[in-house]
């Protein structure tokens, strides 16, 4: 039987938000992979691998910090959307400077379903034109 649930690669530092995101996203019936990341190697080859659906990826990280690692991941034609407790204001600027398709702030149960939802929708639609 084949898995057709939609996989989403979390990578954050902090072990917490690690299982808090997989739990809420696994209510959401997707595959959720969780990356410590406490300083950014093997992220862009983790990527590679899985070939995941979405990419949540925190800014703050020591070591190389997420908005760094997005500029990795954009040559990988890798979709990524910034999770952050940073202020909306600087993942909005964040996001459009590195070429996320969007940004979650942290805490926002609703918006993280709701945007992972919407993301994996138009997705879903674009593949099928």
């Amino acid at each position: 039987m084949q898995n057709n649930k939609k996989k989403i690669l979390v990578v954050d530092d902090d072990d917490l938000h690690l299982y808090t995101t997989r739990e809420l996203l696994q209510d959401e019936q997707l595959e959720v992979i969780t990356h410590k990341s406490n300083h950014g190697i093997g992220v862009t080859n983790l990527v590679r691998e899985l070939q995941p659906d979405l990419v949540l990826l925190d800014i703050n990280m020591p070591g190389i910090s997420g908005d760094m690692l997005a500029k990795l991941l954009r040559w990988r034609d890798t979709p990524f959307i910034f999770y952050s407790s940073n202020d909306e204001e600087s993942l909005k600027e964040s996001a459009s400077r590195f070429g996320a398709r969007g940004y979650i702030c942290k805490g926002d149960i609703a918006q993280l379903k709701n945007k992972v939802k919407q993301y994996l929708m138009v997705k879903r639609l674009m593949t099928c034109i």
